[in-house]
């Protein structure tokens, strides 16, 4: 049981992180979302968590080339 839980966290964790960084860029998590699978880019929630947190260069990069 405690195992989903964590799973669960950590996805909400990585879902604010991420919003976080859109919303910084003028942009949400879900048009962000939408824009990426719109255009046929395929990235995890985690690895676009990661790039926000520590590679906001690249991670504005990708906001702005979907966008």
């Amino acid at each position: 049981r405690d195992r989903r839980n964590k799973k669960r966290v950590r996805k909400n964790l990585w879902l604010i992180q991420i919003n976080a960084a859109c919303r910084e860029l003028g942009t949400t998590y879900s048009k962000l979302i939408a824009a990426l699978k719109k255009g046929g880019i395929e990235i995890d929630r985690k690895i676009l968590s990661e790039l926000a947190r520590t590679q906001s260069a690249a991670f504005s990069l990708l906001v702005k080339k979907v966008s």
